[in-house]
């Protein structure tokens, strides 16, 4: 038995440039994955905030793997438990 599937109803909205800075090794992560998933990354970063705005993980358990993966090649050793105690390195 084949489902029909219901037209996609698309949400407006505006998008702004930011200039919002990053750890090196995260956004290479971020930006793998947004490859990956052949999406921007800022619709990756706006995918993860919302999912994270209701408390809802933002990753299946397949692609947490595959981030484990892109963090050993980028060497990106953070937890969340680093988040408010991150000391920007002076150049």
């Amino acid at each position: 038995m084949s489902r029909s599937k219901e037209p996609v109803s698309f949400v407006e909205v505006e998008r702004v440039q930011t200039g919002v800075r990053l750890e090196r090794r995260m956004l290479k992560v971020l930006k793998a994955v947004a490859e990956l998933k052949d999406m921007s990354l800022g619709d990756l970063l706006e995918g993860v905030v919302l999912h994270a705005f209701e408390g809802k993980a933002p990753f299946s358990p397949e692609t947490l793997k595959e981030i484990e993966q892109f963090k050993k090649i980028y060497g990106l050793t953070l937890k969340a438990s680093d988040s408010h105690q991150l000391k920007e390195r002076r150049r």
